[in-house]
């Protein structure tokens, strides 16, 4: 573990990555049927491979990205690619809230995942701010109306999978942006995002304005910069600190649904979302507990 580490420029760097995917992710709210989900997520991951792509020859062309471990850039495009799905399913399957509430539990199993594989040291002060974070994120979901009706079974393991989906592609993500360029991984991250998605795509495709296309690629270059966040946050601290960052997308959403959607975030929305960001300045706080 980085002993004695400042970690508030990695907390930055991943809180402004996950108001990027905030907004990236409300995009399918806002298209409102207009376009499925697989082919708007396609359209994102071609969208950011041409920006790539145009980038490239100032990034020193094709040779100076060659990845040594192709393999594991491929497995963290099949967990993001996973997670994407089975989130899409389960909340498909059971209320929306419920299948959010589960996924978000991937904060535990990356602090988990950190400890394990990467051999991190976990402290007191750490699982101190891990655990008021996640009751923060538990006030919201029960403010909502989490887990008062019926949890089926199937749906409840796959909302579990995401999760787990989630924080190996964290883990990968941690690994990668420590031995390689992030131009590099964002490069593979996108051409593997672009094959594993198409099929997808191809099952629900409809025909779509031009406007609509142009909006969807749009949101590559977007999603680039959100990828960037995502490496320099996983680079700058462990995994353990950088997951559970990522309960702050309840916080975005809710300033989102409010300034968007006009939807009024409730009390217990607001006290969660205040408990969260106590939790985020405890991990801050935990890189100089030694």
């Amino acid at each position: 573990m980085i002993q004695n580490q400042n970690y508030l420029p990695a907390v930055l760097w991943m809180l402004l990555s996950t108001f990027i995917w905030t907004v990236i992710f409300s995009a399918g709210k806002l298209a409102d049927g207009t376009i499925g989900v697989f082919q708007l997520t396609f359209f994102r991951y071609v969208g950011g491979l041409i920006t790539l792509l145009a980038l490239l020859p100032a990034q020193g062309g094709f040779r100076a990205h060659i990845s040594k471990q192709p393999k594991a850039h491929l497995m963290r495009a099949l967990c993001g690619c996973g997670a994407a799905i089975s989130i899409t399913w389960a909340s498909a399957n059971m209320p929306l809230v419920d299948a959010t509430a589960i996924s978000m539990s991937y904060g535990i199993f990356g602090v988990l995942l950190g400890a394990i594989v990467l051999k991190e040291t976990i402290r007191l002060p750490h699982w101190t701010a891990v655990a008021v974070s996640l009751f923060g994120v538990a006030i919201v979901m029960i403010s909502k109306g989490a887990f008062q009706g019926h949890i089926a079974l199937l749906p409840t393991f796959i909302a579990v999978l995401s999760a787990i989906f989630l924080a190996v592609e964290g883990l990968l993500i941690s690994i990668l942006g420590r031995s390689e360029r992030a131009f590099t991984v964002m490069l593979y991250v996108s051409f593997y995002g672009c094959c594993l998605m198409l099929p997808l795509a191809l099952l629900e495709w409809q025909s779509v304005s031009l406007s609509v296309v142009s909006t969807c690629l749009a949101l590559g270059p977007f999603g680039i910069l959100g990828q960037y966040c995502t490496i320099r946050g996983y680079r700058s601290a462990p995994l353990s600190v950088v997951a559970p960052v990522d309960y702050s997308w309840l916080f975005f959403s809710a300033l989102l649904g409010l300034a968007v959607f006009n939807e009024v975030p409730t009390s217990g929305t607001w006290l969660g979302c205040l408990i969260i960001t106590f939790g985020g300045v405890l991990l801050i706080r935990s890189g100089r507990a030694a």
